[in-house]
C-alpha cells in the first residue's frame, strides 16, 4: 500500500483526538497532530499514541491544515478533523485505491452526529469533503475559514467519514458562538467592512436555502433544526464581523483621545 500521513488539527481535542488517531492508524503510516495552544490533555494523548505534534498558533482553518505538509514524510496526505472517524468502508476504500496518479484527489460523505443521532436532512448528508491527497498537485485553499482541497481532478470514493459534529443539542449552540467568532474573525482578516443589512440578509438566505432549497421544510424536526441553526449562525457571524469593526473603531478613538 502506498504509505500515506494523516494530519489533524487540534485546539482542546482531550475527548476526541485519540479516536481520530486511531481511525487514521489503518491507513497512515505516519500521524502528525498541529495543535494551536491546547490547554487540556491533547498533547499528551497524541503523543502518547505516536503522533508527531507540531505547535503553530492559529492561523486560519487552511493555512492551519497546510502548515504540517511539508514536514511530511510522504506525498499522499490525509486530512480529517479532530471530530471526524473514517469509517470502515473508507479504511477499505483507501487501501484499494492504486494511489499512482498525484493529480486525483479522492472525496468522501460525511455523517454528521448531534449525539448518537444521524442528521441526513437539509442538505447535512451526504455533505461530501475532499481529504486524501497528493502534496505535488492538490492542496488546501489559503482560506482562513471552511477551506477545501483544490486537486486538478476529484474522484468520488463513494464510503463515509463519521463527524461528530455536536455533543447534543446545547453543544450545537455553544459550536455555533465558536465558529461564528472564528468566522467573523477570519472575514475581517480579509478586508470585509461591516453592513447593517448583512446579518439579517444571510440569515433568511440561510433559512431560505435549507428550508425550501434542501427540502427542510419537509424533513421533520431536524429538517427545522438545520435551517434555524444555520440561518442563526449565519445571523451570529456578520453580527459579530460588524462587532469587530465598531471596537476597533472604539479602541482607536481611545487611542487618540
Amino acid at each position: 500500500m502506498t504509505p500515506i500521513t494523516g494530519i489533524i488539527i487540534t485546539l482542546d481535542e482531550a475527548e476526541n483526538i485519540a479516536d481520530c488517531i486511531a481511525s487514521l492508524r489503518p491507513v497512515c503510516d505516519e500521524v502528525i497532530v498541529v495543535d494551536s495552544g491546547s490547554r487540556d490533555d491533547t498533547v499528551a494523548i497524541a503523543e502518547s499514541l505516536g503522533a508527531t505534534v507540531i505547535h503553530q498558533p492559529y492561523l486560519g482553518d487552511g493555512p492551519q491544515k497546510a502548515f504540517a505538509v511539508p514536514r511530511a514524510r510522504h506525498d499522499w496526505i490525509l486530512a480529517l478533523d479532530a471530530d471526524e472517524r473514517l469509517d470502515e468502508d473508507a479504511v477499505a476504500a483507501i487501501r484499494s485505491l492504486a494511489l499512482d496518479d498525484p493529480d486525483k484527489a479522492y472525496r468522501f460523505n460525511r455523517r454528521n452526529f448531534a449525539g448518537h443521532h444521524w442528521i441526513k436532512a437539509a442538505g447535512f448528508y451526504p455533505d461530501p469533503v475532499t481529504r486524501l491527497y497528493n502534496r505535488t498537485t492538490s492542496g488546501y485553499l489559503p482560506k482562513k475559514a471552511h477551506s477545501s482541497v483544490q486537486a486538478p481532478a476529484t474522484v468520488d470514493t463513494g464510503s463515509h467519514i463519521r463527524h461528530f459534529t455536536y455533543r447534543d443539542l446545547s453543544h450545537w449552540i455553544t459550536r455555533i458562538d465558536q465558529l461564528s467568532s472564528r468566522d467573523a474573525w477570519a472575514m475581517k482578516e480579509r478586508g470585509k467592512g461591516p453592513s447593517p443589512w448583512r446579518p439579517t440578509l444571510h440569515a433568511a438566505s440561510a433559512m431560505i436555502r435549507k428550508l425550501i432549497l434542501k427540502g427542510g421544510l419537509l424533513q421533520g424536526t431536524d429538517g427545522m433544526t438545520v435551517a434555524i441553526t444555520t440561518a442563526f449562525h449565519a445571523y451570529m457571524k456578520y453580527a459579530k464581523l460588524n462587532e469587530l469593526h465598531e471596537n476597533e473603531r472604539a479602541n482607536a478613538s481611545s487611542d487618540h483621545a
